[in-house]
């Protein structure tokens, strides 16, 4: 997550039409291609906990430039408290941090193109818990656009457990380390960004000091983890990097600009183009499973994505809307 001053907007409108440009087609092709980056650079033999941590460190040096580079670092740094800190940004963290870590293992486990579906559950979640915590409603045209998702949803974990038919050890594979891991981690995302949205309205956070404070934790909590987890006994015997190559850095780094470059694009560009980028993702997602992998989208995948992609632009299009009450 990250932020921009859009104020520049007003001074030059050729400039920065170009730079939310440029931000839209980076996400869109980050966030296409980043499940194959992951499943083809990120060994089954990776700890899972050394690739989260490596991402939330790599995170917290691309914010801490980008907040040098707006000139905010020392006045951010001069008004940071600790109590603040947590209040915000310790819950979300350490449930970032978990949700990461089922996500790295859901990777491993399905194809990119059914995961990046199964993964857009999270806006299910997201409205579920911001209406819980900030009592943010939803039109009639979202809640319908919802209820396409959980179709696409069922469609795309009934397709997964049946093309891998129902025998043994793999439709367990697919089942525990795959499909659920990634539904898990979209109710842990949904929980998480309402979180992460009542500490920038209520505590006034900006989205670099959160991706800073949140990195920070995540990675604390993590390590914490290690004491007694069964990740913790690998890294303790095999060492911290058992089972990278260069390689396993391009996901990492890919995976830390993705968290940049999505605040940038709501920032200047809003919630309905990053709507947009979400869907573009998907295609392309698909196209490159198809051109690297030579693997086309299941059937189920065919029926699932105009859903999917009919559910995100429905629920970027059509806000809640409070009513002006009539003088």
């Amino acid at each position: 997550m990250a932020t921009a001053k859009p104020k520049g907007l007003a001074s030059n409108s050729v400039k920065p039409d170009r730079k939310v440009w440029l931000y839209l087609v980076f996400l869109t092709l980050q966030y296409g291609a980043q499940p194959l980056i992951s499943k083809r650079f990120i060994g089954r033999e990776v700890i899972v906990t050394s690739s989260v941590i490596a991402c939330e460190v790599a995170k917290v040096i691309c914010a801490l430039i980008l907040l040098a580079k707006e000139g905010s670092l020392f006045r951010l740094y001069k008004e940071w408290t600790l109590v603040n800190s947590l209040t915000a940004s310790g819950l979300p963290a350490a449930i970032y941090a978990l949700q990461n870590s089922l996500l790295q293992i859901s990777y491993k486990n399905l194809d990119s193109l059914t995961f990046s579906m199964l993964n857009q559950t999270k806006l299910l979640f997201t409205a579920f818990f911001t209406y819980l915590i900030l009592r943010q409603k939803q039109s009639v045209q979202q809640l319908g656009a919802l209820f396409l998702l959980i179709v696409a949803a069922v469609l795309l974990s009934i397709g997964e457990g049946s093309s891998n038919g129902s025998r043994g050890n793999t439709h367990d594979l697919i089942l525990f380390h795959g499909i659920v891991p990634v539904l898990v981690a979209s109710v842990l995302s949904g929980l998480a960004s309402a979180l992460c949205q009542w500490a920038s309205q209520v505590k006034k956070h900006t989205s670099y000091l959160m991706t800073v404070e949140m990195s920070v934790i995540g990675s604390l909590c993590l390590l914490a983890s290690t004491y007694k987890s069964p990740d913790g006994e690998a890294i303790r015997q095999h060492g911290f990097f058992h089972g990278w190559t260069p390689l396993t850095l391009i996901p990492v780094l890919s995976n830390a600009a993705g968290g940049i470059l999505v605040g940038l694009v709501t920032s200047y560009a809003g919630g309905v183009k990053k709507g947009f980028v979400i869907v573009s993702a998907l295609l392309v997602t698909a196209l490159l499973q198809f051109i690297f992998d030579g693997k086309p989208p299941s059937l189920y995948c065919l029926v699932s994505l105009p859903l999917v992609i009919t559910s995100i632009s429905i629920y970027q299009k059509y806000p809640f809307k409070v009513k002006k009450k009539e003088a």
